[in-house]
């Protein structure tokens, strides 16, 4: 199982491999008018080849702010970027703009969340997958389209040879994923960092492209980081899942351990507010009260605390004063090797409230 928890050096999974990517304390903080904005304050989490990790939190909570930083695209000198992130061994934070050009496409690349935006409308889907196998291979252009052609067969796009001269608005919202994808794993990367894959996409597309990323990462091997918001997408293609809230990861575990015997209050709230297709709708879902913070005035303390029904519970004032730290969730019933929480509640109590109060209301 791998390890997950905020360690500065993340050890090795349980597979026996090295982790491929390790992310240890990253904070992406940004300069604006209004104050500094702390989008990621203090990520950690590594991922090895063959393995899924699903990112998930609510709208703000810096996840797609965590992974344009892996993949070295915040360029603005208002970022500050502080951390480590390290791809096979190679630490990318602080490295040249250049050398981290060379790696994207090559090494790692990305499923971006909107293909229609991140596809130039003026350039043909096949001009694009070309240029970006042609940047990291010396081949001609006749062997280049040969090959991007191969790539849009193999991610299912029907009559790729006359497809591959269409511009983006000339495909559905679920073939441009498809050509997005294609472009992604064009050279083969060693890490595929899907961001929302599956957004805006009727439910029978969801599938198939949930499906194509599996397929895919079977075939090269890749580390994925799939970073959504749905937890069936997370449930059906995760290995191990990383909750964040407010710029930081407050729970990190196996997706058994996520799912089955959560630790933390706001991934109880995370999983309250799913829909069940399994049982009569009888009862109501159960938003999380509250609004996320704003990135610019995080509640001191717990971030979460203004929003937790169980803060109450707490001797003392440490929820609102003492940021919690990701602690492993302990020996006790039913834990997990790996498995952490960020709360300030005993690991014992949280079992309890889980086991007692919280899961017979999902059930």
């Amino acid at each position: 199982m791998n390890s997950l928890l905020a360690d500065p050096t993340p050890a090795p999974t349980g597979g026996g491999r090295a982790p491929y990517l390790e992310v240890s304390d990253l904070r992406v903080h940004f300069e604006t008018d209004d104050g500094l904005v702390k989008s990621v304050d203090g990520l950690s989490y590594s991922v090895e080849r063959g393995r899924t990790l699903g990112i998930v939190g609510e709208s703000g909570s810096g996840k797609s702010v965590s992974s344009m930083a892996v993949m070295g695209l915040h360029t603005s000198r208002s970022a500050r970027i502080t951390g480590s992130i390290r791809l096979d061994g190679q630490e990318l934070v602080g490295a040249e703009q250049d050398d981290v050009r060379r790696l994207r496409g090559q090494k790692m690349a990305m499923i971006f969340q909107d293909p229609l935006s991140a596809m130039h409308p003026f350039y043909t889907v096949g001009n694009q997958i070309i240029e970006a196998y042609r940047i990291h291979n010396r081949v001609s252009k006749k062997a280049a389209r040969a090959h991007a052609i191969d790539m849009l067969d193999r991610v299912g796009i029907p009559e790729p040879k006359s497809r591959i001269d269409a511009y983006p608005h000339q495909f559905s919202g679920g073939m441009r994923q498809r050509a997005m994808i294609a472009m992604a794993l064009s050279c083969d990367p060693s890490l595929l960092i899907a961001d929302e894959p599956t957004t805006a996409l009727d439910v029978t597309v969801q599938a198939q492209i949930l499906d194509l990323i599996r397929d895919l990462q079977q075939e090269f091997d890749s580390a994925v980081v799939l970073i959504t918001h749905d937890l069936g997408v997370v449930a059906e293609l995760a290995d191990d899942i990383v909750v964040m809230y407010a710029g930081r990861g407050i729970e990190q575990g196996s997706a058994e351990a996520i799912f089955n015997a959560p630790e933390h209050p706001y991934t109880w709230g995370l999983l309250g507010s799913m829909p069940r297709f399994d049982r009569p709708p009888t009862e109501r879902l159960l938003p999380i009260k509250g609004t996320p913070p704003s990135l610019i005035r995080v509640p001191s303390g717990c971030a979460f605390h203004p929003r937790c029904e169980f803060s109450g519970r707490v001797r003392g004032d440490a929820c609102t004063t003492e940021r919690p730290e990701l602690l492993p969730a302990g020996s006790g019933t039913g834990a997990h090797v790996g498995h952490g929480a960020a709360c300030h509640l005993p690991t014992a109590e949280r079992q309890q409230v889980w086991a007692q109060e919280i899961s017979p209301r999902l059930a």
